[in-house]
């Protein structure tokens, strides 16, 4: 933040203190971030103009709902529907700037949001969709935004990348510890283009850039279960930092919508209940036709007859198997010389690289480095699926958050400009004198320790032709970025055939 955030900063560690004289329907036991972020996000003056998202979603929402992208058609499994948005509040604004959950989670774009429709909205609205807010659309939120060019260079990270700004306190304690230990690292300096993190305020503010994750194929996430204080969540939003659903409902309400007090739980349980019903995945594609015919087995109903739990294919497990996807098994060896077979091939030959092709995983914090083992045990031997567990979905079945490289200011392919740098310097524990340089600081901005600095959840491994781009900070522009990212940072030898057969495979995801 820039002007004047001392004095709000200090406004919003006395109203903190008070967590139930937030809003009329808060919870109780507010994390310490949450409260300064809702009080942070209803400072933001310039809100834009009122009124909802329209254009991004139809009136209703059936129980099959195909929209075209680029590499064919994604498709929404809807079985609880029809679900008609007029009176669904997951489509409806009930903050004070105009948007809704749809906003950032429209069908078109796999229940996430695509570049492309980004940058449509922005030139159809001149800037001013709901999306395009100050409080986190803008690289900052005292962004000039008096002009259509003012309004392209505020909203620049958002139009290029798809980047939300999260801007989260630094946490003074580690979570979890008992008595409280003190965060065991600061952050050295800083270089932001934006000048919107600001460590001499009180407390100092984060401001970093990520994705929206998408609202379909909830079910596959690794939540806490209800009525469960002890347990510790980590596959909800890149930095975990959310314990639920219902959490994560009323802190976008209340933060990313602005709204001046919570939703009711009436209204939370309407938003979780669609976003958790629906499934998607990609259906069709451009080269190789109908993915759930002759065998294949695309598509969003066979995904929602998918089976799941917590842990049902850990990789860190005895009884894992690395064929995590069996897809197109139908497809191998094909008969025939057309252009659907060849690129079904294609398809097949990518899906077995992912669940078969063996390769050397070292230096990744959280898997074969940690804070007990900070120099890190022997390489581990592995596969794609190794972190891409879950079967035909593509997630981790446990909690598991890593830093493989993509934090860092100039990873392997992939564009990280105009993104802030942060020098951070473990001053305790297990890695203290260790020093890090990253863009974001990932889940250490929730837990106060040095050793989660650079690490993010794996997203669901689905609808992914129709959300580009990809990783937590959109650096990966395509997935042919993805394939060439990790065939780089892992030296795993693929050919240009096998990049282009694993893209492939990706594409119908």
């Amino acid at each position: 933040m820039k002007s004047g955030t001392k004095l709000l900063l200090t406004v919003i560690l006395i109203a903190s203190a008070a967590a139930g004289a937030l809003a009329q329907n808060q919870p109780a036991n507010v994390p310490r971030w949450a409260a300064i972020v809702r009080q942070t996000a209803l400072r933001t003056h310039d809100r834009g103009p009122s009124g909802g998202p329209t254009g991004i979603f139809p009136p209703v929402i059936p129980a099959h709902l195909r929209n075209p992208d680029r590499e064919g058609a994604v498709e929404t499994y809807n079985p609880g529907g029809p679900t008609h948005t007029a009176s669904n509040l997951f489509f409806q604004s009930i903050g004070t700037n105009g948007r809704a959950c749809v906003t950032c989670h429209e069908p078109r774009s796999a229940w996430g949001v695509s570049t492309a429709s980004i940058q449509q909205r922005f030139e159809q609205s001149g800037g001013t969709d709901p999306i395009f807010r100050l409080v986190d659309g803008a690289t900052c939120d005292s962004d000039d935004v008096s002009t259509l060019e003012a309004r392209r260079t505020a909203y620049s990270l958002l139009l290029s990348k798809g980047l939300i700004r999260i801007f989260l306190p630094l946490p003074d304690t580690q979570l979890g510890s008992s008595p409280p230990a003190p965060r065991d690292f600061e952050i050295a300096s800083v270089t932001d283009p934006y000048g919107c993190t600001d460590l001499s305020s009180d407390p100092a503010m984060v401001s970093v850039y990520r994705r929206p994750l998408p609202s379909a194929n909830l079910r596959f996430l690794t939540q806490c279960p209800e009525n469960d204080p002890g347990c510790a969540p980590l596959a909800i939003m890149w930095d975990g930092r959310e314990p639920s659903l219902a959490n994560q409902a009323i802190d976008a309400t209340m933060g990313h919508a602005q709204a001046p007090t919570a939703p009711t739980p009436q209204q939370v349980a309407q938003i979780v209940k669609f976003e958790s019903g629906i499934y998607d995945a990609q259906v069709d594609d451009k080269w190789a036709g109908h993915l759930d015919r002759e065998g294949g087995n695309g598509g969003p109903e066979f995904l929602s007859r998918q089976n799941f739990f917590i842990g049902i294919n850990d990789s860190l497990s005895a009884g894992f198997n690395n064929v995590v996807f069996g897809l197109y098994d139908a497809w191998q060896n094909l008969a025939g010389s057309s252009g659907k077979a060849q690129a079904r091939g294609s398809i097949a030959r990518g899906e077995a690289i992912f669940n078969t092709r063996q390769f050397t995983i070292t230096g990744v914090n959280g898997l074969n480095l940690t804070a007990a083992d900070p120099a890190g045990p022997n390489p581990v031997n592995g596969f794609c699926t190794t972190c891409h567990d879950s079967p035909n979905v593509g997630n981790h079945s446990l909690k598991l958050a890593l830093n493989i490289g993509v934090a860092d200011p100039d990873p392997a392919g992939l564009d990280a400009s105009g993104l802030p740098v942060f020098n951070v310097h473990c001053t305790a524990g297990p890695l203290n004198g260790q020093s890090f340089t990253v863009t974001d600081l990932g889940r250490a901005l929730i837990t106060g320790k040095c050793a989660d600095v650079g690490k993010f959840k794996g997203p669901i491994l689905r609808g992914l032709a129709a959300r580009s781009p990809y990783f937590h900070n959109g650096t990966a522009a395509s997935l042919e970025d993805v394939v060439n990212f990790y065939n780089q940072r892992f030296s795993i030898g693929l050919s240009d055939q096998e990049k282009a057969d694993l893209a492939a495979f990706l594409n119908t995801l």
